[in-house]
């Protein structure tokens, strides 16, 4: 094999078994490690971004490309579910978790100002690097049966039903693209030219608000998708069975 396919073999048997995850290496620290010529790393660097492994643009340092996660728009959809059908472990950094008041969460779940609310703050990770900040606040009467679960790798939906008997029945969500805070692209380890999905979501029981959500989703890594014809019009897709999941 010439000296470019085994050092693209190589690579991609590193990256395979998750070397690389915090930076890739450049064409320098590559000829040094492996005693080849820059032509020889250029060649497999070459090879690696025309099979969409690796991605690099003018002026920023090359990196390995995440994998994309789409979404069927009108779906009460599970992220963690949709992570994990891509082979990726999802899992949450639970940055908040108490009983707390909250006027602007409250009157969209139709309480009283001074309501106790249960808010459960999550980073949701797919592997080891951030998708979204999550954001969710829910009656405490509804959500106190949750109080004692370790959310790092627990879908939302399913310790309500197991926990609380409460299985949403419906809901509607309003979704925008927007411009990140320096805070939150240091939270999602994303740079200025990387936008998100903001994405608001209302989760109802039997048409009673249960459920209030704010979450920026990564643009880089995650789309939504609907189908349309000319006879039948805009059809909306469904993730899988009820369309109910697990977030």
């Amino acid at each position: 094999m010439p000296l470019w396919s085994q050092l693209f073999e190589d690579l991609n048997r590193r990256l395979a078994a998750g070397a690389f995850t915090d930076h890739f290496p450049g064409e320098h620290q590559l000829v040094a490690d492996y005693g080849v010529s820059r032509h020889t790393v250029r060649e497999a660097l070459r090879r690696l971004r025309e099979d969409g492994i690796l991605e690099s643009t003018r002026g920023r340092a090359t990196r390995v490309h995440l994998p994309e996660f789409e979404q069927p728009v009108g779906a009460l959809y599970s992220l963690f579910r949709v992570v994990e059908s891509h082979g990726l472990e999802q899992r949450s950094e639970v940055r908040e978790f108490d009983v707390r008041s909250d006027v602007r969460a409250a009157r969209h779940l139709q309480l009283d100002d001074d309501a106790e609310l249960v808010y459960l703050e999550r980073l949701r990770l797919a592997g080891d690097e951030p998708l979204a900040l999550d954001h969710t606040w829910m009656p405490r009467e509804i959500a106190d049966a949750v109080l004692d679960v370790d959310f790092s790798h627990s879908g939302l939906y399913d310790e309500l039903a197991s926990r609380a008997g409460t299985r949403l029945t419906g809901g509607r969500e309003h979704i925008e693209a927007t411009v990140p805070t320096p805070a939150q692209r240091r939270i999602l380890k994303i740079d200025r030219t990387v936008a998100v999905f903001s994405i608001e979501r209302q989760g109802c029981l039997d048409n009673r608000p249960v459920e209030w959500r704010e979450t920026l989703v990564r643009g880089d890594r995650f789309s939504f998708s609907a189908q349309w014809a000319p006879r039948s019009g805009y059809q909306i897709d469904v993730a899988s069975g009820t369309g109910l999941g697990v977030v």
